[in-house]
């Protein structure tokens, strides 16, 4: 099955529903709650990356080569002519962990925009959520959560959160690239469901892993076992600039919907290579489009041009946003006062 991406416009009513800062439901009821126990904080906020563990070794896992070739050579003057003629958009994050005497407060910023011909537009929502281990204290407020594994806990506000964005706010008939892992710990089937959800609005979903610790083409190629200290490191010293790898089919030989084609893109010489992978299913769907789709991701790469900090730059542009809105409040003020909140309630951007 092959669906058409060239030249399709967004839907101008959906595009109206963009460019504003939303609260999740429940926002003040959280902090007033959270405000009750009055939280000690005992270290500055820290910013935390989203981590999803992956097993890359076992009996369970099924890998192979789909193309041949183990270096492809990327234009990017036809992604440039492509990145005119399709739409596209990116999804990011930006995370900060409260530490206190009595759990964590955890407040992310979920960013999405879309390239508009000229104009960016962007959607952001903001999530607070308080965990801890004492039943004594959540059990006073449905909304302070109890957890013995807060990093697995949040995963699942961070993916079922992320997801709502996506599929409320999501544009018809494009491109959307979404930093983080396709598979992995807790959150794969989340990322599937939504995966199959987006296929139906003919949204290719596209997901992004900057600083992979993955070992998984090294641990399961013969020919490479023990040659390469990661994948990172076999891909970094196989690649020249503007190159991708060969693709690769991953699957879960006991649910073959945990599967993914994936390859590593090197867009400038000393800087380590990003992986790029998508499902199974989408690959089908779009497979005659596949080619382009690696010139465009190229070509967005060159157009951020950052070489410390190499990103797409619809997903660039999106961390952007995540982190702009993240420091228009602090959240310990939040934790005492209400005098901020009603401020964001209708924050909207560019005025």
């Amino acid at each position: 099955m092959n669906r058409y991406m060239l030249d399709v416009k967004f839907d101008s009513t959906k595009v109206e529903n963009l460019n504003k800062v939303l609260l999740q439901d429940g926002f003040h009821d959280r902090l007033n709650e959270v405000r009750k126990i009055n939280p000690r904080v005992i270290q500055n906020p820290s910013v935390v990356e989203i981590n999803i563990p992956f097993i890359t070794k076992g009996g369970n896992l099924f890998l192979k080569r789909v193309d041949e070739d183990i270096a492809h050579t990327l234009n990017a003057e036809k992604g440039c002519s492509l990145a005119k003629q399709i739409n596209f958009g990116g999804y990011d994050e930006s995370k900060l962990r409260f530490l206190t005497l009595e759990g964590e407060a955890h407040v992310t910023t979920h960013a999405m925009d879309y390239f508009l011909d000229e104009e960016i537009v962007p959607i952001c929502t903001i999530t607070f959520y308080f965990y801890s281990r004492s039943k004594k204290i959540t059990d006073t407020s449905k909304f302070i959560k109890f957890t013995e594994d807060i990093s697995s806990e949040s995963n699942l506000d961070y993916v079922t959160d992320r997801n709502q964005l996506i599929e409320n706010f999501s544009l018809e008939n494009a491109i959307l690239f979404i930093d983080g892992p396709l598979i992995g710990g807790n959150i794969s089937h989340y990322n599937i469901e939504l995966v199959e959800k987006l296929h139906k609005k003919n949204i290719f979903p596209v997901f992004v892993v900057k600083n992979s610790d993955s070992n998984l083409i090294v641990d399961n190629m013969k020919e490479l076992s023990y040659e390469y200290n990661s994948d990172l490191h076999w891909a970094y010293k196989t690649l020249k600039e503007g190159q991708r790898t060969s693709l690769f089919m991953y699957s879960d030989k006991y649910n073959n919907r945990f599967s993914k084609i994936f390859c590593y893109i090197k867009p400038f010489n000393y800087i380590t290579p990003q992986r790029i992978e998508f499902h199974q299913s989408t690959f089908v769907f779009y497979k005659e489009f596949i080619p382009d789709l690696f010139d465009l991701i190229y070509y967005l790469l060159l157009l951020h041009g950052d070489k410390k900090n190499p990103q797409m730059r619809p997903i660039a542009i999106a961390e952007k946003y995540a982190r702009e809105v993240m420091r228009t409040f602090d959240i310990e003020i939040l934790l005492k006062s209400s005098s901020l909140i009603q401020t964001l309630d209708q924050t909207r951007f560019g005025g």
